[in-house]
């Protein structure tokens, strides 16, 4: 089961660098931590999460094995990219392949560095983006408005809800804002998702700040989180200067500078935990003496479509899931003590996975 966060940005707002320093990282970490570059501008990174440390200790799993997100590097953008201008075709249809957006926000003051629109405002290049993805969408949905409209009048039913969405979406869009913003219930996200727009994409916005500002952020990365609140996205604050430093960095040496620069752990650690969470992900683990490993699923998931990110087989014959808490697995020391300490459950299919299950599956052949 993959992932996709699409990292997007304008020129010369740190992009490139914090792909770089992602894929440096993880590729530092390949010993422990599996790591592919499928493509020049595709890279698949771990997970952050020490309970998978903490799981392989009570366990003595000889190897560790976390769950990933694929981080995509996608073509920067300028004005027109709706219109083909620059690189925008291409732009446009890397992101239709993405689940959510990473999107890059130059929050720092350097004169040696030029900027695209040649000034620093944040909001700005953000509705430069965004505008660019609505007006592609515009475009794309006033394209299909004809064809439903005459299905639905045939008498279609998933035409006619189509439309109806299609003409929902619309009305956000030409009032400038995402479709992502768009009120539907429950049972209408499938149809929604049918749309398959640019502006439908959960958002993360990645302040990249100067380093004296790589903790606490800046004035400018202040407005970009008050922004993200109002509708609803995320963001969280780096420095593409310190993570391009530390990317190239021994372990031992990573430690020192971190504490140097008055940071707990990499902004990057930020970035990739924050990416799994607008995605509505969850972990949960497999643990014995051969490996401790963290698997991912959307929230929500039951115990069979859980087995089956492990194997196929695993949904197609699963009869129950063996769970043990992560909290309980810790506490009890491992899943002998937590079942005498009555902590070991039987879960059935209607099962719905928790994040830090430990979980072993029966299944029959």
């Amino acid at each position: 089961m993959g992932f996709k966060c699409g990292i997007v940005g304008l020129p010369n707002v740190g992009k490139s660098t914090l792909f770089n320093a992602l894929t440096q990282t993880a590729a530092a970490q390949a010993a422990n931590y599996p790591f592919c570059t499928i493509e020049p501008n595709v890279g698949d990174v771990a997970v952050p999460d020490v309970r998978l440390d903490s799981l392989a200790a009570i366990a003595n799993s000889a190897q560790i094995i976390p769950t990933r997100i694929t981080f995509v590097d996608i073509a920067g953008i300028v004005r027109g990219a709706s219109k083909g201008e620059g690189l925008g075709n291409q732009f446009l249809a890397n992101i239709r392949e993405v689940d959510a957006i990473a999107h890059v926000v130059r929050c720092f003051e350097d004169g040696d560095i030029t900027h695209v629109e040649g000034r620093i405002d944040p909001i700005a290049d953000i509705e430069t983006i965004e505008t660019e993805l609505m007006l592609a969408d515009l475009d794309s949905l006033e394209k299909r408005v004809t064809a439903l409209e005459k299905k639905a009048r045939g008498g279609d039913k998933e035409a006619k809800e189509l439309l109806d969405m299609v003409q929902r979406c619309l009305v956000l869009l030409q009032d400038g804002k995402p479709a992502r913003l768009v009120e539907r219930k429950a049972e209408e996200e499938k149809t929604f998702l049918m749309l398959n727009l640019l502006t439908a994409k959960p958002v993360l916005y990645v302040c990249n700040v100067e380093e004296a500002s790589a903790h606490d952020g800046n004035a400018f990365s202040a407005k970009v989180f008050a922004r993200a609140a109002e509708e609803g996205a995320k963001a969280v604050v780096v420095s593409a200067q310190i993570e391009s430093e530390i990317a190239v960095m021994e372990p031992a040496d990573q430690k020192d500078y971190l504490d140097a620069v008055g940071l707990e752990e990499p902004g990057l650690n930020r970035v990739i935990r924050a990416g799994y969470e607008l995605l509505e992900l969850l972990t949960y683990f497999t643990v014995g003496p051969k490996e401790a490993r963290a698997w991912t699923i959307t929230k929500g998931t039951k115990a069979p479509a859980a087995a089956g990110v492990i194997h196929t087989d695993f949904e197609k014959g699963f009869i129950r899931a063996e769970t043990v808490a992560y909290p309980d697995y810790i506490a009890f020391k491992g899943e002998s003590g937590a079942r005498d300490a009555g902590k070991f459950r039987l879960e059935g299919k209607e099962y719905v996975v928790a994040d830090g299950d430990v979980l072993h599956f029966r299944f029959a052949n």
